[in-house]
């Protein structure tokens, strides 16, 4: 009677043994797309017009038409020297033109009268030809007092400082009354925008610049904000020190923002290549020597395959070598999984 149960035993085990053998998993079929890989970097933001303005000329400050934190517009007078002395040597260089265009008009005259009689053969040539002479040099002459006299022209126009570009007052060094030398800064200029953002990126991202797919950029003044920003410059020139380069934005419609708060830029890269195949995270097993490998199902077996990994995030892991095509990958219960081990796919639980 024992000899009998014994041999049932027996016959019942393989039975048993192949049951356990089959693992339940759960499968997932990758997917080929970019993967998209954000990179957080931090700055203070700028003007990209930020003027110290200062006088084109020296004198005594007469007027001071703007304070601090006024609104300018491009074009405007901002503050006017005292102008008496060069209005009173514009007035003598005005006086000087008038003076050589009475003698030009007389040595014009004198030569237009000579060439009649020269041609009766009543006036000598060589008298015609220094008349001639005395035009040209009368002629000379204006057109020099002409150009001292437009010279001394600007010279005065320059001693009113007009705004170069539309802007605020951000800081003024100078009050009525003050002389002030040539090129002495009196006026901080500020545009409000566009505004810039620099940042030091990594060395490693500057080839990566190719699959830059859009820039955010949000500032601590308003960090609910989420504003879009152009990259305009990447300076090649690593910093040594932090084995880093200098990245530049324009920040769009930041109206309200202001320059020197700082910002965070949010860089998004996608892999330009499409046939790349994206798996989640929990389908690699990682072996003691760094090497990666993932199951994949086929005709109801587990088959091991070792695969070469790219960039990672929350969404998935780029693999770029080893992932057989059309073969579904084992994302749960392949912890436990021997290379051609029979598996049983069941519903993935959400």
């Amino acid at each position: 009677m024992i000899r009998i149960v014994i041999a049932s035993l027996l016959f019942i085990a393989p039975v048993l043994s192949t049951a356990q053998d089959t693992s339940p998993v759960e499968v997932v079929v990758p997917v080929e797309r970019g993967l998209t890989e954000q990179l957080l970097l931090s700055g203070s933001l700028t003007a990209q017009q930020d003027a110290a303005l200062s006088s084109r000329a020296a004198g005594l400050v007469a007027e001071l038409l703007v304070d601090v934190g006024d609104q300018v517009q491009q074009g405007q007078p901002l503050l006017k020297l005292d102008t008496a002395l060069a209005g009173h040597e514009l007035t003598q260089r005005q006086a000087t033109v008038h003076a050589v265009e009475v003698q030009r008009n007389e040595a014009l005259r004198q030569v237009s009268e000579a060439e009649q009689l020269a041609g009766k053969q009543l006036f000598p040539q060589t008298e015609l030809a220094l008349r001639r002479a005395d035009l040209a040099r009368s002629e000379a002459t204006l057109e020099q007092a002409r150009a001292a006299f437009s010279a001394q022209k600007e010279m005065l126009a320059r001693h009113v400082l007009t705004a170069p570009f539309s802007g605020v007052i951000a800081a003024r060094s100078t009050d009525v009354g003050e002389y002030v030398s040539l090129g002495t800064p009196v006026l901080q200029l500020v545009a409000p925008e566009p505004l810039l953002l620099d940042v030091q990126m990594p060395q490693e991202y500057y080839t990566a610049l190719d699959d830059l797919q859009s820039i955010e950029v949000r500032s601590d003044l308003d960090p609910g904000a989420k504003l879009q920003a152009s990259l305009i410059a990447a300076i090649p020139v690593t910093d040594l020190a932090a084995r880093s380069f200098l990245i530049r934005l324009q920040v769009n419609g930041a109206r309200q923002l202001l320059p020197g708060t700082s910002a965070n830029a949010i860089f998004h890269f996608e892999q330009g290549n499409g046939g790349v195949s994206v798996v989640p995270p929990d389908a690699l097993l990682r072996h003691p020597d760094g090497n990666f490998s993932l199951f994949t199902v086929r005709d109801g077996k587990a088959w091991r395959q070792v695969v070469k990994i790219g960039r990672s995030n929350e969404a998935g892991v780029e693999i770029l070598d080893g992932l057989p095509k059309d073969e579904p990958v084992v994302v749960r219960g392949n912890e436990i999984l021997r290379d051609g081990q029979s598996v049983r796919i069941i519903d993935r639980q959400d």
